[in-house]
Parts: C-alpha cells; structure tokens; sequence
C-alpha cells in the first residue's frame, strides 16, 4: 500500500508534485446528485494559494480547479452536479522554478524530506519538495471542497483559525472577524501582534511556527469503537499534512492536570454542561460541537546558515534560497478544514450505509 489515498466510504487519492505537471486528485464514492459551484470551489483553493503577498510564497499560482470526470449538467441546470462515479479533477502548475534548487542538488536540507525519501524511494529528486511539499495540500483542500458540497446538504459545518503564531497567543474569540486579517485570526489585537512578529523573523531570515484550531458542528453518532475512533480518523488526517506535529481533541493535554470530576462533562436534557471531551466520547461524536487544535512547525526553507551533509556523507553548510512562506499559518488553515471535512464525510457516508443496512 502506498499511502496516497484517504478514506474508506469517501475514498480520495491524490497525486502530483510540486515541480510536475500538476496536482490533482480522484474522489470514489461522493454521492450523486450533489451541486458543485465552480465558484464556491475555488473560492477555497484561493484561500490557500501561494503568491497572495504579505509573508505568502512570492509563487504565483492561480490554482485552478478542473473537473475531468464524475459530473454531468442536466438539462435547463446552470451548475453540473455529482453523477456518483469517480470525480477527477486536476490543478496544473503555471509558476514551478525547479531551477532554484539547482544548488541543493545533492545536499539534504534539514528539516526538510530529502534525506527520509532518499531512504525509502532510492531517489535524490531535488526539484523542491516533491509529494512531500505543501504544493501536495491543494489537491487535499480540492477534494474537501467537494465534501464540504455533501456535508452542508447535512448542517455539518467546518471552521479553522488562528489561535497562536510565533508565541502570540489570541485572548479572546470573536469569530466573525476572521475574515478581518490575512491569519484569520479570532482576536484582532492579536492579529496585530502577529503582523509585527511575522515581520520581525522575516529579517531575521527565519520562520515561525503556530497553533490552528478547528471546530465542526457535528451529528451524534459517528465513528466507530475501536480501531477507527472518530478522534483517531481526524487526528490521522490532521497528522497527515506535511507541518503538523500535534493534535489536541476537546481539552487536550489539559486533561493530564484535571480531576476526573473536572474532566467530565456533565450530561444535562439538552446536552453536555461542557466540552472538555470535544464533541467525542469512546471514539463516536456525541452531537456536540468537535474541538481539535493542531500545532504546526515552522518552515524548515530558511535563510539563516545551517549545517547539513551531501550525497557523499560530507559536512557542507547550507542557506536555503528560493521561494517559502514565513509560515505555514494561514494557508494551512483551508487544509486542515479539508482534512476535518474528509474524515467526516467519510464517516457519515459509512454511518448512513449503516442505517440502511449495507
């Protein structure tokens, strides 16, 4: 098994490197008759795209959607709709300069996948990062935007934002400024904060790190008991994108300081009294509100001298050109709503062919 395709009801496979021809993905099991507006799909894929200015990739990509399959427009419709085979859909490379790595061809970058895909592949491709690059994520958040078309036909709604970013932490949450600042940040004084910050480490030829929360409004009863958790699904997808190097669900590591007296949430007629447990009790979603936060490590690409070694196991120093992002906050954000969408999708395709006996 190679390990490129997610999901089991609502299976996606993606492929593409960040110097190829492009990007793309197949999704098997959507639903027919689902509406697919090209504007509301693209409308995630430019929340995501490189090239936006500020401390984004200076890489111009437009990132455009097109669907090759799975869709048919019906007679007197405007917008084409899901025909339940497989979608295929493609995002083709406008702005690849493989030629800036040309320097780095046979020395490994730290932090970076050059030396693990040596290991397991035989191969030293140096045209950026490959299946491993964050160029990899648009074909993901592609795909979620389609499942976000199914999973909003059932009032499951997603949302992902800033928490935390280079040690600034927000203090308050008011989400409907989000769309206020380009970290879609809940707190604008913080937002503030993290501009200056973001600008402080640029000159310093640094990166920066931070904290991504997500919240879906969910129904009860999805995940199963053991091995496929609800928790252990989404924190599989989360954990599978490039800079994540955490999850929390619900409270947390805050659990670890807790009495059991404070962990618990108390069950009243119209819910839970809180949510430490994070919309998820025994590996099922208990119909509450789902909390996860994911902690994302810095760009590894940074101008600053660092020690490395080359093909031949020698000791060389190594300042990484190019272009990258200061921090994956917040083109990550639209991943890790598409990863949470996947998951839950995923498990309420396989909860309905539950219900109906299959």
């Amino acid at each position: 098994m190679a390990g490129n395709t997610f999901g089991k009801a609502f299976r996606v496979t993606t492929w593409g490197e960040s110097h190829g021809t492009g990007v793309g993905a197949v999704i098997d099991g959507c639903p027919p008759g689902i509406v697919l507006d090209p504007l509301l799909l693209q409308a995630e894929m430019d929340r995501r795209r490189p090239g936006q200015g500020g401390a984004s990739s200076p890489r111009k990509e437009p990132d455009r959607i097109e669907l090759l399959s799975g869709i048919f427009t019906p007679e007197g419709e405007e917008l084409p709709q899901t025909t339940g085979t497989p979608i295929s859909l493609a995002i083709f490379n406008k702005d690849a300069h493989s030629k800036s790595y040309d320097t780095l061809r046979d020395i490994f970058r730290p932090g970076h996948g050059d030396i693990t895909y040596l290991k397991k592949y035989g191969i030293r491709d140096h045209r950026g990062g490959g299946r491993a690059s964050a160029r990899e994520t648009a074909a993901r958040v592609a795909a979620g935007a389609v499942a976000k078309q199914v999973l909003l036909a059932h009032n499951v709604e997603v949302c992902a934002y800033t928490v935390a970013l280079g040690g600034v932490k927000i203090k308050t949450r008011d989400l409907q400024i989000l769309g206020d600042n380009r970290f879609f940040c809940p707190d604008s004084e913080a937002a503030e904060k993290m501009e200056e910050r973001v600008l402080e480490v640029r000159k310093q030829g640094d990166t920066l790190g931070g904290i991504v929360e997500i919240t879906a409004s969910c129904p009860a009863g999805l995940g199963e008991p053991v091995f496929d958790k609800l928790e252990a699904e989404l924190a599989h997808g989360l954990m599978s994108i490039g800079a994540v190097k955490g999850v929390e669900v619900g409270a947390g590591f805050g659990v670890a300081e807790m009495l059991g007296s404070e962990n618990n949430d108390s069950i009243i007629p119209d819910g839970f009294s809180g949510n430490n447990a994070g919309g998820i009790l025994a590996g099922i979603s208990n119909g509450d509100t789902i909390v996860l936060r994911v902690a994302v490590k810095p760009i590894p690409s940074i101008a600053k001298v660092q020690k490395s070694i080359n093909l031949a196991n020698e000791e060389v120093e190594i300042q990484v050109g190019g272009r990258h992002d200061i921090s994956a906050i917040p083109r990550i954000i639209p991943v890790c709503e598409a990863m949470v969408r996947l998951t839950l999708v995923d498990h309420l395709l396989r909860q309905t062919a539950l219900l109906r006996g299959e």
